[in-house]
């Protein structure tokens, strides 16, 4: 079995502070290097570029899955239990407001997880999920 690598994933933004605040103040990710068109940012070792590009940025439709309206286009981190636990702890503390609250999905079911998804400030859509079993994350 190989090394899990990073992942790169580029997103667009309405604007370039809003971004550092959110992803760099709220979700503590480091800043990495940077332009006046966009921002490298260290998402738990995963390299995340937010580009400056306001017509693209937001999401637009949702999927039903298991009872919620989730955001289609959207990114985010599998963390661990207690990762994710204190994540959820933290957003609520500061106030933010949820797409779709922390909860259990999929509840007794194979593919159980903790899950809860947000917007940032330009509209772009975040899950943030965990495992009990991470042996589970593809399990079919």
């Amino acid at each position: 079995m190989s090394t899990l690598q990073p992942f790169h994933l580029a997103f667009p933004v309405t604007s370039l502070s809003n971004a550092r605040a959110f992803y760099g103040d709220l979700l503590g990710c480091p800043e990495g290097r940077s332009s006046a068109a966009w921002v490298d940012f260290n998402l738990y070792g995963h390299q995340i570029v937010a580009h400056l590009a306001p017509q693209e940025a937001g999401h637009r439709g949702t999927s039903a899955v298991d009872g919620d309206h989730v955001p289609v286009r959207h990114f985010g981190v599998v963390l661990s239990m207690p990762d994710w636990s204190a994540l959820a702890q933290r957003l609520r503390a500061r106030g933010l407001r949820f797409v779709i609250e922390p909860h259990i999905r999929f509840a007794g079911q194979l593919g159980e997880q903790a899950t809860m998804f947000f917007l940032d400030p330009c509209g772009n859509a975040l899950e943030f999920k965990a495992f009990a079993d991470p042996q589970r994350l593809f399990a079919k």
